[in-house]
């Protein structure tokens, strides 16, 4: 045979072989961090897509209602029409789900999205619920203590109003609660968060060092909410580097970052020493 022909039958193989072959599985997705809480995620150059691009599992976002719409701002005179919630959160996180098989991050955990209310809560609770019907297909549903989990599981912070929420039936959101709610015991699957300024609770912990007395009072706040089935954060951390390492090693459940690289090199350095890398 021609070896002319020869060639070009072995060019249309290895064209064949590179066009029918399955496309190869992504291989740069983030290690999903499910301590990792996006504190002010908007103010991020690109709100959602930098913090799960860093593997973060807790997104938090300012909202206020302005004219029947949800907006994302930090203060009220920031506010523009365009910045939604939906657009900004609810639509990209359905869009990555369908992606990835019914889950943010493909094979990954719950990710939970924290909508902080700094306009009335009744309201704003109000317009947020009927939003998160249309995102039933992704978003937790709740019908008294059942519990249907799905890709997201979104909770009402700031003005929260407890008492509506709870009577919501079903509802698409939980509560994220405050160090008292230990007192009151509420059902997990409402409450299943409680969240706390440091500095209301603690004075120290400057170079990683808390006082006998303050850790005495993490350790038990972080036992009650465990034995309660909850998880614990705090916001206003200061000396942000020193205390990431406190918050760890006192099994605090979500650390607030700004800085989301550092906090994912953070949770990094400590998953590879777990599993003795």
């Amino acid at each position: 045979m021609n070896p002319v022909n020869w060639s070009v039958r072995i060019t249309i193989i290895v064209l064949l072989v590179f066009v029918l072959a399955p496309a190869p599985e992504a291989t740069d997705s983030p290690i999903p961090l499910v301590r990792a809480h996006a504190h002010n995620d908007y103010l991020h150059e690109r709100p959602l897509l930098d913090a799960l691009e860093c593997g973060f599992c807790s997104i938090e976002a300012d909202v206020y209602l302005v004219d029947g719409a949800l907006l994302v701002a930090h203060d009220r005179d920031q506010c523009r029409p365009e910045r939604t919630l939906e657009a900004l959160y609810l639509d990209p996180l359905r869009e990555r789900v369908r992606q990835h098989g019914g889950r943010v991050y493909p094979n990954g955990p719950v990710v939970h999205l924290l909508v902080d209310f700094k306009s009335d809560g009744e309201a704003t609770w109000a317009v947020l619920h009927e939003m998160l019907k249309q995102y039933a297909d992704v978003v937790t549903e709740f019908r008294g203590r059942e519990t249907t989990e799905r890709a997201v599981t979104v909770l009402v912070s700031g003005d929260r109003p407890v008492e509506t929420i709870a009577a919501q039936t079903p509802r698409y959101a939980a509560v994220d609660g405050r160090p008292d709610d230990l007192d009151r015991n509420p059902a997990a699957n409402l409450v299943p968060l409680i969240s706390s300024n440091w500095g209301d609770l603690f004075k120290s912990g400057k170079g990683g060092i808390l006082s006998e007395e303050d850790e005495q009072t993490l350790d038990t706040l972080v036992r009650r909410a465990h034995e309660q089935g909850r998880r614990i954060r705090f916001w206003g951390l200061p000396w942000a580097g020193d205390i990431w390492d406190v918050l760890y090693e006192h099994g605090v459940d979500l650390i607030n970052a700004d800085n989301l690289s550092g906090l994912q090199t953070f949770l990094l350095k400590k998953l590879e020493k777990s599993e003795g890398k």
